[in-house]
Order: C-alpha cells, then sequence, then structure tokens
C-alpha cells in the first residue's frame, strides 16, 4: 500500500464565513504562586460546590482583560477526583465568564471535597453567576 501523496488538497475552512463559536475568548490562565496569593487576600464569595476568589488587579499591573486560576487540593480526594473537578470548574467558567467577568480583575476557583464532582452543573453555573454580581456589586 502506498502513502497518500503529499500535494492532495484537503478541504480547508472557508475564512469568508462566520464561525459558529462565539468570539469570546477564554481570560488566561493564572499560573504564577503569587497571583494566587494576591487573590487570596482578596474578595470571596463562598458557594456550595466551590469558593471564588477574586481581586481587581492595580493600575501598575497588566489589567488587560480577566485572568482565572483553579485549585484543587489533596483534601478533595485522589488525581482522579481533583482532575474530575478541575475540568468541572474549567466548564462553568467557560459557561458563565464571557457574561459576568471583568477586565482587569483574576478570579480563583476552588474545589470543595465532595461538592465540587456531586453537585448539578446547572446549580454550580448559577453559583458561580450569584457569586460573581455578588463580589462586582460590592466593588462599586
Amino acid at each position: 500500500m502506498t502513502p497518500p501523496e503529499a500535494d492532495v488538497a484537503r478541504p480547508q475552512a472557508d475564512p469568508t464565513k462566520a464561525s459558529a463559536v462565539s468570539s469570546w475568548v477564554m481570560p488566561a490562565t493564572l499560573t504564577k504562586r503569587a497571583d494566587f496569593l494576591r487573590a487570596a487576600r482578596a474578595r470571596r464569595a463562598p458557594c456550595p460546590a466551590f469558593l471564588l476568589q477574586a481581586r481587581a488587579r492595580g493600575v501598575d499591573e497588566d489589567a488587560q482583560g480577566a485572568r482565572i486560576g483553579y485549585t484543587c487540593s489533596k483534601k478533595l480526594g485522589n488525581a482522579v477526583i481533583r482532575n474530575r473537578a478541575k475540568r468541572r470548574l474549567r466548564a462553568i467558567a467557560r459557561e458563565v465568564l464571557p457574561g459576568s467577568a471583568r477586565a482587569g480583575w483574576d478570579y480563583v476557583l476552588i474545589g470543595r471535597p465532595g461538592a465540587t464532582v456531586s453537585r448539578d452543573f446547572a446549580a454550580m453555573c448559577a453559583d458561580l453567576e450569584r457569586a460573581l454580581r455578588k463580589l462586582h456589586g460590592s466593588a462599586e
């Protein structure tokens, strides 16, 4: 059997057509420990399945766009449970943040033992929306 020819044309996406995917881009991810520590000293909004920490970045920091971080400690369970919890937190962030996140803010979602992996997804989304309204309502 001979391999396919290298210059065989493959179907390409038409750049002139609008994509069905939203043009909103997920916020940058927090990676530095210092950013997580700054968020830990800022505002918090407890929810049944997670804790939301949020802070407005200062004028001396890069204030473009929102940033988000996720934390799931070993208190949640083994690696499988922690990874499932982080996937659920990322999914609710994708669902809720496009309409509620503010530019220049850092958000950290912290998983809770038992609740993050077992709570209803729609309830978690509603919790995140409520927590963001609470944090931003008191911010101004």
